[in-house]
């Protein structure tokens, strides 16, 4: 499928369940442990699902239009914060680590086989680790962000791997 108006229907409903995708993406990050200077939220979740159950073009394109909203000054970021500063601050990179994140999490939607998918999971968690790690180690210091950024997360990242694998497994099974 591609994103042109080939086709206008698709476009309206691609854009339009891009559109849910980025409100869920939003939602998600009002669920929130503050955590400093990485708050602890469902948004890795939601990034993981959108990409996996709706594939690696309908995630990217609503983790694109959750930024641009939040970008523009919607209060859809952690803390119902909003605008350029936060793509700026030290969550930036985990947020920019949502777009990868999101389409690798696509390529599981396509596997059938449990290791696969738990792998690309894994991998697409890790997608967006990297970058917010790096970009926060500017804030911290690479060790101090290697601590709040990565470890700190370490337990719940796994759980809610193991809830997406579960989901996705869940979706398979229905179609």
């Amino acid at each position: 499928m591609t994103l042109a108006l080939a086709n206008p229907r698709s476009a309206v409903r691609f854009w339009g369940f891009a559109l849910l995708g980025s409100a869920v993406l939003a939602a998600s990050a009002q669920v929130s442990l503050p955590f400093w200077p990485v708050p602890a939220t469902l948004q890795s979740l939601a990034v993981l699902l959108l990409g996996a159950l709706g594939g690696g073009r309908l995630g990217l394109a609503a983790v694109a239009l959750y930024l641009l909203e939040g970008a523009l000054g919607l209060p859809v970021f952690a803390g119902a914060k909003a605008g350029p500063a936060v793509l700026l601050g030290p969550t930036a990179g985990y947020l920019l680590g949502f777009l990868p994140a999101a389409w690798i999490a696509g390529l599981a939607a396509r596997g059938s086989g449990l290791w696969r998918q738990a792998a690309l999971l894994t991998l697409a968690h890790l997608a967006l680790f990297l970058p917010g790690v790096l970009w926060l180690a500017g804030f911290t210091g690479l060790e101090r962000a290697w601590m709040a950024g990565f470890l700190l997360f370490l337990p719940g990242t796994l759980v809610k791997t193991a809830l997406a694998l579960a989901v996705l497994r869940a979706a398979g099974a229905r179609r």
